[in-house]
């Protein structure tokens, strides 16, 4: 098989460092492999495979060399500076950040949801929103069998979604990264506000699902707050659904489709939660019940590991997609 030339954009942060982690546990084919990063941290050494690799400050002819594929994960403006320069030199851009997202011509992409969508890449693949990816996995199949007329999200999202400075706040008890102290607390907050009162947080639940979806006529609303959890996502949506259904239909189309493991056992108290799903790839939907005040009404608790699924581990597989359709 094919071996490929790999960067990682950002590989001194949480999520970079978990690129690094999937790559290995994947065997992904591999013949070079380049780390860049800010001036800050260059020059420090990471383990890959067991060799070290001494960590490149990226610039703008960094890409200037034979590379297949960049994995970017050092936030948006990282990302809508250097991207081009990548994609310039002939580089697959798979971006972690939410600049490329909305752009009609760069692709959105869950590979179990999507995966048609690698083939309309021309340069750049974005990576969704960590909350919006665990979501849509859960909602496709819904989605295929019952077409979802309307979505209330509420999400409950860990501090490793704001990276390391979110994990200080927490560990530390710091009011540095967030706007308030999240020991102990709830912060119904979560990026910066718009004029409309929501948060770009929220904003990029519903539009990212819609377009990942393909269905523009959905109404969606979305609350997102942070709280005092290392890591895992979770998430209450709320589904009005225009098909009538039967709760064990919805079981089985659930456990049928790739990438969700159903845990519902609620006479035994077992259903998904943040402890048991770190470290997983999978994304876990529980409470499955529903919701009797609206006609066709269905609730989900949906938890996943926001630094793998929700960001790495996606990404990798947004690239294994690439590479086993040839591109």
């Amino acid at each position: 098989m094919r071996k490929y030339n790999v960067a990682v954009v950002g590989a001194t942060g949480l999520v970079g460092g978990t690129i690094l982690k999937i790559l290995e546990e994947r065997d992904f084919p591999i013949e070079n492999i380049y780390l860049f990063s800010s001036k800050k941290s260059a020059g420090k050494a990471l383990e890959f495979r067991g060799r070290e690799y001494v960590v490149e400050e990226l610039k703008e002819d960094s890409f200037a060399r034979d590379i297949d594929l960049a994995f970017f994960a050092a936030g948006g403006s990282v990302s809508e500076r250097y991207a081009k320069y990548a994609v310039k030199e002939g580089v697959m851009v798979i971006d972690n950040s939410s600049i490329f997202r909305m752009d009609k011509d760069v692709p959105l992409v869950v590979p179990e949801v999507n995966p048609e969508e690698v083939e309309k890449g021309k340069g750049i693949i974005s990576n969704p929103n960590c909350s919006t990816i665990q979501s849509v996995v859960a909602l496709k199949p819904i989605h295929d069998r019952y077409k979802i007329k309307r979505i209330i999200f509420s999400t409950y999202q860990a501090v490793s979604g704001s990276g390391l400075a979110g994990l200080r706040d927490l560990e530390e008890g710091l009011v540095e990264c967030y706007p308030h102290k999240i020991q102990g607390n709830v912060i119904p907050h979560i990026d910066s506000f718009l004029d409309n009162g929501y948060s770009k947080e929220e904003m990029k639940m519903i539009e990212e699902t819609r377009k990942i979806l393909k269905d523009d006529s959905i109404r969606i609303t979305a609350t997102t707050v942070r709280i005092p959890v290392k890591y895992g996502h979770s998430v209450s949506i709320n589904l009005e659904l225009e098909k009538p259904f039967q709760l064990e239909d919805v079981y089985k189309v659930l456990e049928e489709f790739e990438g969700i493991i159903v845990k519902d056992d609620l006479s035994n108290n077992i259903y998904p939660m943040p402890l048991d799903v770190a470290g997983s790839d999978e994304v876990y939907v529980g409470r499955i019940r529903r919701d009797y005040s609206v006609e066709n009404g269905l609730n989900l608790w949906v938890v996943a590991d926001n630094i793998r699924k929700g960001a790495a581990t996606n990404a990798v597989q947004i690239a294994e997609l690439l590479i086993y359709k040839g591109k």
